[in-house]
């Protein structure tokens, strides 16, 4: 099977997970922040955003199973392979000690003694922190597992198990509405329950077919060395996301309440949801990108990459534009009554994930190089401008969204170092990303926008303008795509291919 064939069934299968998980997502947060109120819909998101902070840990060790999974996988070496999982997984043990001390001390006290949360919901905030730590715990476990998944490139075991994680999910909806106990703290232990039947589901089929998921106590110091090195900078790169995130999140808490909270969470909802289809793409082809270095093969390397930089893109791009341009009818359409706020923060999140999703790819070859002390270390360092910044903006009496107009700002700045630091790295040219990747970029986005905002302005039926703008947006977007974002061969690849399928129909 090739590259490309591969990559697209792939991206298929994971494009089929997402849109179920989509939906179901978007329901199920309608309805609970409807069953919870907006005030504890904030405080479940602030306080569960505690231990969500230590997931720097996790990524950080995420991204280091992957490389290191992909890269033995490109170098046919499965007997290397098994030790580097069982090292893997060690480490996974360690990290979990220290998020479970440093949980049930420092954050726990944070959560008593810092957080704006109303007296009589102090016992429901308790409860949902501990529910948290435990289904933390549960993805720590379970993310070896899954990295073994995407590195073997077996995507369609990882979207089944994600529509089930969703089913469950959607079930909890439910739960909610019938069970006669305290909303806020039964949500907390449901998710800790569909965390629990995640991880089982994985570690059952990981063990049962791929050999190197069979644990074993391995004492490789070397490698457990090269590992824990390695993930110590991407640990530096997580936290920094981390700190643009979640520290963002207890920063609005602090100087404002938890119904800005609600708003940015509804704002990280539908940012997550529209983004987590670009990651598709780019989880579906980072193994190949890992593989193709390890292999020596550096020009298909490169190729991918750039192909992958605007792909991305524009995946996110379509899905985008239409919603920053009809966010007020879609929340209000979706909530009902969504948060003060819910609106402007969800456009400027959607603005600044479009942004930062040209930069998946280079970041996965940044990570097959191995060499990333310096890319980390001056990337991570703009990336924690966000916080000193935001600080000081909200202190001077900036508005809440300010937060997010400061991240754009931030993000767009770490996009152009980022590129410096890997064409640094790596042999990689500026005048070919700029005549591959970037001109299509602009010539897609300046020639799509213009129609739907004119509608957007003429329009006055709220209905109407909807329907009007989404459909000019997806049209003219995928038109102007197809014409002047891809390359001659790209698309007749992909004119080939829909006729193949006209034709087998």
């Amino acid at each position: 099977m090739s590259n490309s064939t591969r990559i697209a069934k792939n991206t298929i299968a994971l494009y089929f997970r997402q849109i179920l998980i989509m939906l179901v997502s978007l329901y199920t947060v309608r309805v609970v922040l409807a069953t919870l109120g907006a005030e504890d819909y904030g405080i479940y998101n602030v306080v569960a955003g505690v231990v969500t902070m230590f997931g720097f840990l996790s990524g950080a060790m995420a991204t280091a199973s992957q490389r290191y999974f992909s890269f033995d996988l490109g170098k046919g070496d499965t007997e290397h392979l098994k030790t580097t999982f069982s090292v893997t997984f060690q480490i996974y043990l360690l990290i979990i000690a220290v998020v479970v001390l440093i949980a049930e001390t420092f954050g726990l006290w944070f959560v008593n003694n810092k957080l704006v949360i109303p007296a009589e919901r102090m016992t429901a905030a308790n409860w949902i922190y501990q529910a948290a730590i435990v289904s933390f715990v549960l993805t720590l476990v379970t993310t070896p597992y899954m990295a073994s998944i995407i590195a073997h490139e077996n995507m369609k075991v990882y979207a089944y198990v994600s529509i089930v994680e969703a089913v469950l999910k959607l079930g909890i909806v439910f739960l909610l509405k019938v069970l006669p106990f305290d909303k806020l703290s039964l949500y907390g232990v449901l998710l800790a329950a569909v965390a629990f039947v995640n991880t089982g589901i994985y570690r059952l089929y990981c063990h049962k077919h791929f050999e190197e998921c069979r644990l074993h106590f391995v004492k490789n110091g070397k490698l457990f060395r090269e590992i824990v090195g390695y993930s110590g900078w991407n640990l530096f790169g997580s936290l920094v996301g981390v700190f643009k995130n979640q520290m963002t999140n207890i920063l609005l808490n602090l100087f404002f309440n938890p119904l800005v909270n609600a708003a940015r969470a509804v704002a990280s909802q539908v940012n997550s949801a529209v983004t987590s289809f670009s990651q598709n793409f780019s989880t579906a082809v980072r193994p190949q990108i890992i593989k193709s270095y390890a292999s020596d093969k550096k020009e298909e390397c490169i190729c991918l990459v750039f192909y992958g930089c605007k792909i991305t893109f524009f995946l996110m791009y379509v899905f985008s534009l239409p919603l920053v341009l009809e966010m007020d009818f879609v929340l209000g359409l979706w909530l009902k009554n969504p948060p003060p706020l819910a609106v402007i923060f969800t456009q400027l999140a959607l603005i600044d994930a479009v942004i930062d999703s040209i930069s998946y790819p280079i970041m996965t070859l940044a990570q097959a190089t191995g060499k990333i002390k310096l890319y980390q270390g001056v990337v991570g360092g703009i990336l924690l401008l966000n916080l000193p910044v935001s600080f000081i903006a909200l202190k001077l009496g900036a508005p809440a969204f300010s937060v997010m107009i400061i991240a754009i700002g931030i993000t767009f700045l770490a996009f152009i170092v980022r590129f410096v630091i890997v064409k640094h790295l790596t042999e990689f040219s500026l005048k070919a990303f700029a005549l591959q990747v970037v001109f299509p970029i602009i010539v897609v986005s300046v020639c799509s926008v213009m129609v739907p905002v004119l509608l957007k302005l003429v329009i006055k039926n709220d209905v109407a303008e909807f329907l009007a703008v989404v459909f000019s947006s997806v049209v003219l977007s995928g038109t102007f795509i197809l014409l002047f974002g891809m390359e001659k061969n790209e698309r007749q690849s992909l004119i080939l291919k829909i006729k193949g399928r006209f034709c087998r129909a």
